[in-house]
């Protein structure tokens, strides 16, 4: 069996026309944010139709262990979203969990990395009052760190706690459902989370050294989509859905 996971990134906040390390600050989502997770909760329920039967006929099959095809009767759903604790988080979640009549469960080690006193200051102003720390930590991110902020190591041992954490609680549940006299070859799950977070989640599954984290673009809303097989974990989607 194949655990799914639906790694979102929040949408737009208040006041991102202009751009700023808002970072640990809690600043909700506009109006606009809350329609691009609207957009993107159907996109989500859309792929979750489909998801029994594509995983069923997946060459992955053939590699990994064998999972048995979705009852035809049997409704493709999220069972469970987990989120950051930060507001534009958690409202993102509660959109992503009501068609499925789920409460998000809050990991405040998803929460976005704290810049530091770079916090609420434009990219111009980091630039302007910190030009030498500004331009190390842009060119080597697993190096340095934001001044008086978190490291990149040290957001990536709590998010990774935090998805290990995830991970394990459902391999137990899926573990005791195949044990069972109706098994679900379902499990999907959902985290919404932020850019910084979600990149450091997406290089950690595909191998990808820290130093190139920046590689990867989150943008407001992105739906990434990651299949955890018994061998390895597959990236599906990078930074799609309706929105990116």
């Amino acid at each position: 069996m194949a655990t799914t996971l639906y790694l979102i990134r929040h949408g737009d906040t208040i006041g991102s026309e202009v751009k700023r390390y808002k970072g640990s600050i809690d600043v909700p989502m506009s109006e606009a944010g809350i329609a691009q997770i609207k957009a993107a909760s159907a996109f989500i329920t859309d792929k979750l139709r489909l998801s029994g039967i594509t995983k069923y006929k997946s060459y992955l099959n053939d590699i990994h262990v064998s999972i048995p095809q979705m009852p035809d009767d049997k409704e493709a759903r999220l069972s469970a979203v987990y989120c950051s604790d930060l507001s534009r988080a958690r409202r993102s979640a509660e959109i992503i969990a009501e068609p499925y009549g789920l409460e998000p469960v809050v990991i405040p080690e998803l929460r976005e990395r704290n810049f530091g006193v770079w916090e609420g200051m434009t990219f111009n102003e980091i630039k302007d009052r910190y030009p030498d720390e500004f331009e190390a930590w842009a060119s080597n991110p697993l190096k340095y760190r934001p001044v008086d902020g978190e490291s990149t190591k040290e957001v990536r041992n709590r998010a990774l706690r935090a998805l290990d954490g995830i991970l394990s609680k459902h391999a137990a549940e899926r573990s005791e459902r195949k044990a069972s006299d109706n098994p679900d070859p379902a499990d999907s799950i959902a985290i919404v989370a932020h850019g910084g977070v979600n990149r450091i989640i997406l290089c950690h599954l595909m191998g990808i050294p820290l130093e190139n984290v920046f590689r990867i673009e989150q943008d407001p809303a992105a739906v990434n989509i990651v299949e955890f097989w018994e061998r390895y974990p597959v990236i599906k989607l990078l930074n799609g859905g309706p929105v990116g």
